[in-house]
């Protein structure tokens, strides 16, 4: 029977058949195994996969990617399970491809600042085992995420007004395209003006062009001195227009996050912030030599002071730095906590940072006209926050916080912003994408995907809506 009317199913046997005989310990069935992989975080869509396949190596991936290939079996590649836009939700008679096992730093060049990391690896492991070479990765989305996979969403966080995103930080990779081939991207060198960029195109490809499983990343030195500050404001537009004048005077803050009342309400209960009220917040981290941090909380303090802030309050040891940044990162799960049986869904945006007051504004209006709660928080030096939407956890509740996120989402596009400033697309954005970026640029970009991946069996479905390709 010829290949391509061989059924799902058949194809699929055929696949795991040949994979049977050298990876047979690394293949499983089992039911609780494929529901883990059925499914990333906050997301309501789930699939089964047929099967999960745990790499251990770049060649585990080509095998699997030169099978799947030959016999259009679509495979997903999984890290963390952590994205939460639908991203490792496997098609049908799909295969979910773990690189979880994958954790060796193969490389630290100290002198260099820089290290290449097999793609499982997550950032907190890396900064543990580089922690005494004085060297540091910055990039901190939160959760628990692989490098992989922080690399195929364009991972950001609470530190991207300082140190960027996962495309100022990654030098290069190796990536197992489609067919199984393997190839190297970029190199050690911080600049080169040889050839195509290929390590941006993998950068938040999203697991559809090729599948990442090394990566060569940029290190930072750990700052001399870190200091820690809260800063509360009865207006949030006073909060807003500090953080956009110490982002034009330009002021190296290492990091500023922003809570809205609600949310703030929600972390003071599950995070047990004593001492602060429910109004709108704003989180600052000092980084540096001793008297370049003084300089820059002074210059902060006086725009704070300017703009009606309640003054600062200092976390001055290490212990009370971290449980501020945890209350940060927890932030979901204490607004989980205010309804535990309804459903948050979180989405994000991002808009020129001058035009931040007004997207909230609007924002405001369209969670008061739906009815909803929906606190706010965000990374306000970027211009970027999140909306976490409490609904009932049934079709109508999905149905009614998926459009108060259109409505969201509509805003940020009006205000010359975008649909995600780092969760990415997967399935949950697709439908922004022909708005924000054109037929055009769309066309390009399925011409890519048809060129470097033609039977389509890298996660299909996501980061691209159905539509022609450029032709030429």
């Amino acid at each position: 029977m010829p290949e391509n009317s061989a059924s799902a199913a058949d194809r699929l046997h055929a696949v795991l058949t040949t994979l049977r005989a050298s990876m047979a310990d690394q293949i499983s069935t089992a039911p609780s195994v494929r529901e883990e992989h059925s499914h990333g975080e906050a997301m309501t869509a789930a699939r089964l996969p047929e099967a999960v396949i745990f790499a251990e190596s770049t060649q585990d991936v080509s095998a699997v990617l030169s099978a799947c290939h030959a016999h259009r079996v679509p495979v997903v590649a999984f890290g963390a399970g952590t994205s939460i836009e639908g991203h490792v939700v496997p098609p049908e008679h799909a295969i979910s491809l773990d690189l979880s096992r994958m954790t060796d730093i193969l490389a630290v060049n100290a002198e260099d600042l820089d290290c290449r990391v097999q793609a499982g690896l997550t950032r907190q492991s890396l900064n543990a085992q580089i922690r005494d070479t004085g060297l540091f990765f910055p990039v901190d989305p939160g959760g628990e995420a692989t490098l992989g996979g922080m690399c195929a969403t364009r991972a950001s966080g609470t530190a991207a007004v300082r140190y960027g995103t996962m495309k100022e930080n990654v030098l290069g990779l190796t990536v197992v395209l489609a067919t199984g081939e393997i190839i190297r991207t970029g190199g050690r060198v911080r600049k080169s003006s040889t050839g195509y960029d290929l390590t941006s195109l993998f950068i938040g490809s999203e697991g559809t062009l090729g599948v990442i499983t090394e990566v060569q990343l940029r290190l930072h030195g750990r700052p001399e001195t870190l200091s820690a500050a809260v800063c509360q404001f009865e207006n949030l537009h006073d909060a807003v227009q500090t953080v956009m004048e110490i982002i034009q005077c330009g002021i190296p803050v290492n990091r500023v996050e922003l809570m809205d009342p609600v949310q703030m309400q929600a972390s003071i209960q599950f995070s047990k912030l004593e001492g602060y009220r429910a109004l709108t917040t704003l989180f600052f981290e000092f980084a540096g030599a001793p008297a370049a941090v003084q300089e820059q909380v002074s210059a902060t303090e006086a725009l704070a002071e300017a703009n009606n802030g309640l003054g600062f309050a200092w976390a001055e040891s290490a212990e009370d730095r971290s449980r501020l940044w945890k209350a940060r990162h927890d932030a979901f799960w204490a607004v989980k906590a205010l309804a535990p049986q309804a459903r948050v869904i979180s989405t994000d945006c991002i808009v020129p940072i001058s035009r931040l007051g007004t997207l909230i504004d609007g924002v405001y209006q369209d969670i008061k006209a739906s009815g909803l709660r929906a606190p706010l928080l965000g990374h306000v030096g970027d211009g970027n926050f999140h909306t976490l939407i409490i609904t009932e956890d049934t079709p109508e509740g999905h149905a009614q916080a998926w459009e108060l996120d259109k409505k969201i989402v509509a805003r940020a596009l009006a205000l010359e912003g975008s649909c995600s400033g780092e969760h990415g697309v997967g399935m949950g954005k697709l439908d922004f994408l022909e708005t924000e970026q054109g037929a055009g640029t769309l066309s390009v970009m399925r011409a890519l995907k048809n060129t470097m991946d033609p039977h389509h069996i890298l996660n299909p479905g996501k980061l691209l809506p159905a539509g022609p390709a450029y032709t030429g």
